[in-house]
């Protein structure tokens, strides 16, 4: 491998399998445990940290993955991914993203700037740049018999817990509040918000679980 990648830095070279079809750029650095199967490409100064699994997987200069798993799937420049992402056929992340942590992807599209911080899972989405993915937020694409596309503007926050009911438009800009299930598009610029408005019984806990008499 060293020799076929001499401007490559392996440090446990022996703990680490590349496809004979793989290109690795110069100044990439490849920690142990790193898997690149088929016609993966890892561009220029890119670091696979260690435990990943990379299957004709595109990863662009400066980005960094870690712990995740990438089949089919592209990353652009100087993001990060992982630890715990699974990247799926069709996944397009573009540059200066974040993917964190049990995030997974699948036939979408992520503009460039735009962060899918934690536990959150974009199917079939078209997704802007600059845009704000919250903590486990669902892009619900399956309605049990086909799948169907939710497309995302530039610039929109989605806040933690959000289900987008596939197919959904939401416009440049708008913001979507933590708990909202989303049925309708959503305009240019709109706030949406869809609960069960909080009621509150003092002292309702114990009556509930019995330890106090009604």
């Amino acid at each position: 491998m060293q020799n076929k990648f001499p401007n490559v830095r392996f440090l446990a070279p022996d703990r680490v399998f590349v496809s004979e079809e793989a290109t690795i750029g110069d100044g990439a650095i490849i920690y142990p445990d790193n898997y690149i199967y088929g016609r993966t490409v890892i561009e220029a100064g890119a670091v696979l940290r260690p435990e990943n699994i990379l299957e004709d997987a595109f990863v662009g200069a400066g980005s960094e993955i870690e712990k995740s798993v990438l089949r089919g799937a592209r990353v652009g420049k100087n993001c990060t991914v992982g630890p715990f992402a699974h990247l799926r056929k069709g996944a397009n992340v573009g540059d200066n993203c974040r993917v964190g942590d049990f995030v997974e992807i699948k036939n979408s599209v992520v503009g460039a700037g735009t962060k899918v911080s934690h536990l959150a899972y974009v199917g079939d989405a078209d997704v802007g740049e600059n845009c704000n993915i919250g903590c486990g937020v669902v892009f619900c694409n399956y309605d049990g018999k086909n799948k169907h596309r939710t497309r995302v503007g530039n610039n929109c926050f989605i806040g933690s817990n959000v289900n987008l009911i596939a197919p959904v438009e939401i416009a440049d800009g708008a913001f979507v509040a933590a708990g909202t299930t989303v049925t309708e598009g959503a305009g240019k610029g709109d706030f949406v918000i869809g609960r069960v408005r909080q009621q509150i019984r003092a002292g309702g806990a114990k009556r509930y679980l019995g330890g106090e008499e009604k």
